[in-house]
């Protein structure tokens, strides 16, 4: 087994060497040859090649190596379940439910495709007008490394079970998630060069932009998101899907019970160590004992939370961020900002210089960068009115997920109608999602391509048919003939 996968084969990739580490330990998980621009190509001729076969085959056929797939997951999920934990840093429960996720997505995809881009027909006078939908060809997958096996998978599924084919270049921090995942679907009976895949870093993602794909599908950041946008500007023949990241707002307000809010603050804010792009990154309480209260419960329950490897004794809340080079650069951005300081974004004792304590710090007057930081990080905002909550929660670029905790309907109602968001939730966490809904967001969290169940409509295109079985005589049809 080596570092690319092209056209059904495993070999050396001929660019540089790339090493993955476990945050917690630093200790090596992956070290290989990643691709030059030569493999790249390669790659991407080899899913050309593949693409008319592939969309060819019936669809139940598909199908069927789609489900092989899904139970190769569900058959190898305690190995590679272990070996995402290691790679990324998160907890072994974060794992086992992202290798259910990615099983899941099977069968989703396949109610979805049916539902969304699946074949209508309609009875007309001369016979009958058909709605099919077919794949666009080549498609390029860029991973994220927070979910590096559900969200390329939440990508991948979709486009091969609509007749695609798929060049994968995972995050260079996850390598060892991407090849792992591949090796399932060459077990699965995937045909050589339906799916290729291209390790490395920013070099070989530009190699395979600049190549001729049909498509490109990406998870990650809003500054990339703009980038690709920027890209493509003179290519509409090129299909994005961009689901970028989020200045998530959660709102408190007209609620009872002080302690119970704090439980959905600290799972919308603080879950995988605030690497989810859903994660609360604004809390707007009101200002009042009530919203003291909030902001007093949540620091007492962050500090609570256990923080440790994937490994350790009992179940840890928090491990790692994906790297001690992004605690830094995280713990940097924090110490910039101004605010009262509640609780650091500080080191973990006894621990590697990748973990991180969840911060809270209140910045009520105060003028913030509009950005994402991917890390357990809280802003706190406090304000008077409900109307200026609202205000609060829709300043910003952002449009990916929004949250609030009321006992009050009529307030929910408000929310709804109001907020600027893709996902919205009431009184639970910011990060609630389900694969049997779209996720996706608008302005700089996306491209109004939402994910998850809408994936099938970026995987496929429309084609309307009006259809007769037989050549009718229409000359009477013809105006202004002449005699």
């Amino acid at each position: 087994m080596s570092g690319v996968f092209i056209d059904g084969k495993w070999r050396s990739g001929q660019g540089p060497e790339l090493v993955s580490t476990d945050p917690a330990t630093g200790e090596a998980v992956w070290r290989e040859a990643t691709a030059s621009e030569a493999d790249v190509a390669q790659a991407v001729a080899a899913a050309h090649k593949a693409f008319p076969g592939w969309a060819d085959r019936p669809r139940e056929a598909r199908i069927a190596v789609l489900r092989r797939y899904k139970e190769i997951l569900v058959e190898r999920t305690p190995a590679f379940a272990e070996a995402l934990s290691r790679e990324t840093g998160k907890a072994l429960w974060e794992t086992k439910a992202e290798l259910g996720s990615m099983a899941g997505k099977v069968d989703l995809s396949i109610k979805a495709y049916d539902e969304r881009t699946g074949v209508t027909e309609n009875a007309m006078p001369f016979g009958r007008a058909v709605l099919r939908h077919r794949a666009h060809g080549v498609m390029a997958v860029l991973g994220p490394f927070n979910f590096p096996g559900h969200l390329p998978n939440g990508h991948i599924v979709p486009a091969l079970l609509a007749g695609d084919t798929v060049v994968f270049k995972p995050s260079e921090e996850t390598p060892l998630a991407g090849q792992l995942m591949v090796e399932a679907l060459e077990a699965a009976g995937v045909p050589a060069g339906v799916v290729n895949l291209v390790q490395g870093g920013r070099e070989a993602g530009q190699a395979l932009i600049n190549q001729e794909i049909d498509g490109l599908l990406f998870t990650g950041s809003a500054a990339a998101g703009t980038f690709f946008r920027r890209h493509f500007a003179d290519r509409p023949d090129v299909i994005l899907a961009l689901e970028l990241g989020g200045n998530n707002p959660l709102v408190v307000w007209d609620a009872d019970d002080a302690e119970a809010v704090a439980a959905l603050v600290v799972q919308s804010a603080f879950i995988t160590t605030g690497q989810r792009c859903s994660c609360a990154r604004r809390l707007i309480v009101p200002d009042d004992a009530f919203g003291k209260a909030v902001i007093e419960a949540t620091a007492a329950l962050a500090d609570r939370l256990t923080i440790g490897p994937w490994n350790a004794e009992g179940e840890a809340f928090m491990g790692p961020l994906i790297s001690a080079r992004a605690a830094t650069a995280a713990r940097a951005i924090a110490d910039t900002m101004g605010g009262d300081r509640i609780r650091s974004l500080g080191s973990v004792e006894g621990l590697s210089e990748a973990f991180v304590t969840p911060g809270l710090v209140d910045v009520t007057g105060v003028d913030t960068p509009d950005e994402e930081l991917f890390a357990p990080w809280l802003q706190v905002r406090r304000v008077v009115s409900f109307d200026d909550a609202l205000k609060a929660a829709n300043a910003t670029r952002y449009g990916l997920s929004a949250g609030l905790i009321s006992s009050e309907s009529r307030r929910w109602d408000q929310f709804l109608n109001r907020i600027r968001a893709g996902v919205v939730n009431w009184n639970r966490p910011t990060t609630g999602a389900t694969g049997s809904m779209p996720f996706g967001g608008l302005g700089a969290s996306g491209n109004h391509r939402p994910s998850a169940y809408y994936a099938a409509d970026y995987c496929a295109y429309p084609v309307a048919s009006f259809e007769a079985e037989a050549v009718l005589d229409t000359v009477k049809d013809i105006k202004g003939l002449r005699g």
